[in-house]
């Protein structure tokens, strides 16, 4: 188990810290403070290219190689970060053709990071020879467990640059996907409105114009763009695995934001790590989910330093930030609670960052574990030294212990896309938001929950088969050998649920003329004739017909589907408008399987009844008993179950245990009721019997 900070030793030196004498002293005193809170590794490096390489061609990293050999006395691992986030402000003046043009052609200006084009030859050439000259200095420090590649790749709407070297990319990527300026024409779609086209080179970027853009060559750009992505990172993963065999590679993702598919970049690394903001919102579920996701992009070929399973948290917020309306103080013990769901889901290191707030610079007032003073008797530091001596009693228990779950959501970067691009067909539905009702609904059952794209391989199909329940909200991309490999899943003994808005396009972007949800007719035995968005003030009462376990007067809002049936079972139908009595609700046979279709949204109370309904199909159990407001997660291995029980509110929650369990933190065996305290964790065993 890794337990560390994100620590900037450029930040700690002369006139900011030390003195004239020994300008470099202040580290000594970190590592102390470091070593007494049981941290046992750093993360440094990540902007410090214009220190590496204050002129061109004159590397200077005896400093960070001083910084690492003073980890290295007490005993602290280092994460050494790639700095090309941040390039120095000599390669701008002398190459301005590396920074970016953003959308209107307007160039984006040197002084701050990620001020590049990743399309620019001239800046892939000066990163390579940065990434390399840091792997030849310092990758053979023994203290070096792993490679953290540049940082927040695509932040600042940086995935996307509009200069000639962008175009040149994106013409040569359109010509190695199409092959012939038919096909382009044909699968783009560019007769509408006689955007025809006669060579590769004359296909746009989708820059500003008057209006919008075909919505096939947006979705082409945004693919194009996430590949660049990609490209930029597994460039530096093949210079860092050729000059350090042995040293694992990583950057750090943020789940669900960023226009690059996570899928994609999650397969250039060794293991997947995340900047979490979870201290930042309110209901555990949004932070949740976030784990979830990073634990789900990568899992197969997982390589990290400890050799577990499971996924980094390389920033975890350890205070304030510096950049909301109202930055108010993180409360007590909450960075504790949000350090255990972090575990609790999978996460094998976390990290926090700050470790000290900055003197200087932007962020200067972001909460860090020290404060400005440095003296290490703050509260938050406090906190830190209490989870890290549970760490150091916790790491042997959870060692080769991973998260399983039986139920899947699947999400597509490529779908997220399409459905960000105008002309929707209400602005009302957001995509992220349907899918947390499903999410939250799992999460506060204490369901596990697993997250994949939409199957494209055997391999995919193979890994798919694993869950009982597999849930797609609003596909609305949908790719015809996807759709097979859905109907394969339900063919075989799967539970699918499916919602409105999906199917009504294919890779291309082109409606289908065989019926809505394209490919999926059969298998949900319906036909889609047409969908019916509804203001937010509307909403459309729903009527059940099956065994439905219905706690509350549940309507659809947002988008009707007018639903005709075919072999289908109608389990809830429309109550007024003129598809009254049409169905809402479905569920199919087919094969040894069902296909469950969902043809409006609801509020978040029926996707509560909807998950009881799913578990009495599937047979599908919480893992613990407690409270709604308990959240419990499970690790296991072979012989082993580790419960984790978090209390996420501001009062006491009463738990029953029905059998002796026993709580690592406390060395205590609870049986009868038990009263978790406000933002309270227990970590519990259970011994698995085998047969």
């Amino acid at each position: 188990m890794y337990f560390g900070v994100d620590y900037h030793p450029e930040h700690w030196v002369h006139p900011y810290a030390g003195t004239a004498e020994e300008p470099e002293s202040r580290w000594v005193r970190d590592a102390e403070l470091m070593a007494a809170a049981n941290i046992n590794v750093v993360r440094m490096g990540e902007f410090c290219w214009g220190l590496y390489e204050r002129e061109e061609g004159q590397f200077e990293m005896s400093w960070m190689q001083r910084a690492m050999d003073v980890m290295q006395r007490h005993n602290i691992k280092v994460v050494l970060a790639t700095p090309t986030a941040a390039p120095p402000v000599w390669l701008s003046r002398k190459h301005p053709e590396i920074l970016p043009l953003n959308a209107a052609g307007l160039r984006l200006h040197e002084g701050t990071r990620h001020a590049y084009c990743m399309n620019n030859n001239v800046y892939w050439e000066y990163a390579q020879k940065i990434v390399s000259e840091v792997a030849r200095t310092l990758g053979g420090h023994p203290q070096l467990i792993a490679w953290q590649i540049d940082n927040g790749i695509g932040g600042h709407e940086t995935e996307f640059s509009f200069n000639e070297e962008a175009r040149r990319d994106w013409h040569a990527w359109l010509r190695a996907k199409y092959e012939s300026i038919d096909d382009l024409n044909r699968y783009l779609g560019l007769r509408f409105w006689g955007q025809v086209v006669s060579r590769f080179e004359d296909v746009p970027m989708p820059m500003n114009a008057p209006t919008v853009h075909n919505p096939a060559l947006v979705l082409d750009w945004m693919r194009f763009a996430s590949d660049t992505c990609v490209a930029f990172v597994k460039m530096q993963a093949d210079t860092l695995r050729r000059l350090t065999p042995d040293i694992p590679v990583t950057t750090n993702l943020r789940a669900l934001t960023r226009h690059y598919d996570h899928f994609d970049m999650a397969e250039v690394l060794d293991f997947a790590s995340l900047d979490s903001f979870a201290t930042l919102n309110h209901r555990p579920s949004e932070n949740a989910v976030e784990h979830d996701i990073m634990r789900s992009l990568k899992k197969r070929d997982i390589r990290t330093p400890g050799g577990d399973e499971g996924f980094w948290v390389i920033e975890e917020k350890a205070g304030h930030v510096n950049w909301l309306d109202v930055n108010s103080l993180l409360r007590p013990g909450v960075v504790r609670l949000f350090t255990y769901q972090l575990l609790s889901r999978g996460a094998t290191g976390v990290l926090y960052f700050f470790w000290r707030s900055p003197r200087i610079g932007s962020e200067k007032f972001y909460g860090g574990v020290l404060t400005h003073d440095g003296r290490g008797d703050n509260r938050v530091y406090r906190e830190i030294c209490q989870i890290g001596e549970e760490m150091k009693l916790l790491a042997p228990v959870l060692k080769g212990t991973k998260v399983v779950a039986e139920t899947c959501i699947l999400y597509s970067h490529a779908n997220a896309w399409k459905l960000r691009q105008p002309q929707q067909h209400t602005r009302h539905f957001d995509l992220r938001d349907h899918l947390m009702l499903y999410y939250n609904a799992l999460h506060d059952r204490n369901l596990p929950v697993d997250f994949s794209r939409p199957p494209r391989t055997d391999e995919d199909s193979e890994e798919l088969q694993k869950y009982k329940i597999v849930i797609a909200p609003s596909l609305h991309l949908l790719a015809g050998g996807e759709a097979d490999r859905l109907k394969l899943y339900v063919h075989n003994g799967g539970t699918l649920v499916s919602s409105f808005n999906t199917g009504l396009v294919d890779e291309h972007d082109v409606a289908p003329e065989n019926g809505f949800p394209h490919d999926l007719t059969d298998l949900f035995g319906l036909e889609v004739l047409e969908f019916d968005p509804i203001p937010p003030e509307e909403e459309n009462n729903l009527v059940f017909k099956a065994a439905f376990p219905v706690t509350h007067l549940h309507s659809g809002r947002v988008w009707c589907d007018i639903i005709e049936p075919k072999e289908c079972e109608v389990v809830a139908t429309f109550s007024k408008d003129f598809y009254a009595g049409r169905p809402a609700v479905t569920m199919n046979q087919f094969g040894l399987g069902r296909a469950i279709y969902i043809g409006t949204m609801c509020h978040q109370s029926f996707y509560y009844d909807l998950v009881t309904w799913l578990r009495q199909l599937s047979g599908l159990f919480p893992l613990l008993k407690v409270p709604d407001t308990v959240e419990v997660s499970m690790r296991q291995r072979e012989d082993t179950r580790i419960f984790i029980l978090l209390n996420h509110q501001h009062t006491p929650a009463r738990i029953t245990f029905y059998k002796p369990m026993h709580d690592y933190l406390t060395a205590n065996t609870f049986t009868g009721n038990y009263d978790l305290p406000p933002h309270g964790v227990l970590v519990l065993d259970e011994k698995v019997t085998k047969p």
